[in-house]
């Protein structure tokens, strides 16, 4: 099951909601970097993520699958939302320069054909930031919070969905340490169960960032190819015949 888009806006108008936004914000947007000049897509419940980016960007758009519902944002100016198909995008080839997918790839049927849309937008040397829960972490059994609902993945099988999709991965990032509780009391100590965790890379995190870059040809894999010894022919000494 997946909350619909009312639940994941109520979520972040928590505090609880505000804080995970603060500490994975601070990921997504250290992995995005510069974006003056460029377009920017999100996918899934993106609209948070995007907010510091919208008045710097070229362009910025949020596409929203239909399961989950959409909403108008920003909330002033012409809105930059859309209901889509994550794996059938609106989009001609190599139109986005940078992807967010937030609250998307545990949630679709196909995390492949959603990957390899992207990678069908993205221009050459385009790079995808992608936000997926950590199914050892603790965050994916607390169905109180978005990041419970779907399918969680490890790092490995991320791994080989990039390498399935023609992604490099280029950064790796684990986020979110401290447990999802509303206690007020203990949000005030996030940025110490974040420095904790980071430090001594624990492997209980929430989240996986990831940044990767989309890969312009495919890989194929060399074999040494055992060459067939090549036997020269026996010379024999024929006697000459006889003279008449």
């Amino acid at each position: 099951m997946r909350l619909d888009v009312n639940g994941l806006r109520a979520f972040y108008a928590t505090p609880l909601g505000a804080t995970t936004l603060r500490v994975v914000g601070r990921a997504v947007h250290g992995f995005l970097g510069s974006v003056s000049g460029l377009r920017v897509l999100g996918i899934g419940y993106a609209t948070p993520y995007l907010a510091p980016v919208h008045c710097i960007a070229e362009r910025t758009l949020a596409f929203m699958p239909a399961s989950q519902g959409v909403v108008n944002w920003p909330g002033t100016g012409r809105s930059c939302t859309a209901l889509t198909d994550p794996t059938m995008m609106p989009l001609p080839e190599a139109a986005i320069d940078r992807v967010i997918l937030v609250h998307a790839l545990e949630s679709v049927e196909s995390p492949t054909e959603l990957l390899q849309e992207v990678w069908r937008t993205l221009t050459p040397g385009g790079r995808m930031v992608l936000v997926v829960p950590n199914r050892r972490g603790i965050w994916a059994r607390r169905e109180a919070t978005p990041f419970g609902h779907g399918q969680p993945y490890s790092r490995s099988q991320l791994g080989r969905l990039m390498r399935d999709t023609l992604f490099s991965p280029e950064g790796w990032a684990e986020t979110l340490y401290m447990p999802p509780v509303r206690s007020r009391v203990l949000l005030r100590t996030g940025p110490i169960w974040e420095a904790c965790g980071t430090s001594l890379a624990m492997p209980f995190a929430g989240l996986h960032v990831i940044d990767a870059t989309k890969q312009l040809f495919r890989p194929i894999p060399v074999t040494q190819v055992r060459r067939a010894r090549r036997l020269a022919p026996a010379r024999v000494l024929v006697p000459a015949p006889a003279p008449g």
